[in-house]
């Protein structure tokens, strides 16, 4: 198992922004085939926003995750991705309706755990600048 600085996959995911998500709309874009280009730029928008939703969802959690102070929850998301990953393409290249059913559940979770994502992102951050503003100098009126 290789063990990274918690900060690596933040600044990862932070790169991967502008990776993912493009790519999550020319793929889905592109699965269409040679179709009506309405149909597909509408399956590209949903594409985009399935990939947006899910890197979010990623990005966040492991922000969150890698300002705790021990390792193992960042080492076990590591893992239950991995395996989240693999499983997820066995599932749907042996069955299909399966993994739809699976996806739609991913999507309620996403819908679910981004609000709340948000606000300990928001937390956090908010404790970065409290650290930070307490040893400011005081200005006298």
């Amino acid at each position: 198992m290789q063990i990274k600085p918690p900060g690596v996959d933040t600044g990862w995911d932070a790169i991967h922004t502008f990776i993912r998500i493009p790519a999550g709309v020319m793929i889905a874009a592109g699965a269409v085939g040679d179709v009506n280009p309405s149909l597909a730029l509408a399956a590209g928008i949903l594409g985009g926003g399935l990939a947006t939703g899910s890197h979010l969802t990623k990005s966040g959690s492991r922000l969150l995750i890698n300002a705790s102070p021990e390792p193992f929850s960042n080492w076990a998301a590591s893992v239950l991705e991995d395996v989240a990953v693999i499983g997820g393409i066995l599932i749907a290249l042996h069955n299909p309706i399966l993994f739809l059913i699976f996806l739609i559940g991913f999507i309620c979770l996403i819908v679910w755990l981004l609000p709340k994502i948000w606000r300990g992102i928001k937390m956090l951050f908010a404790k970065i600048k409290s650290f930070f503003n307490k040893d400011a100098p005081r200005q006298l009126s």
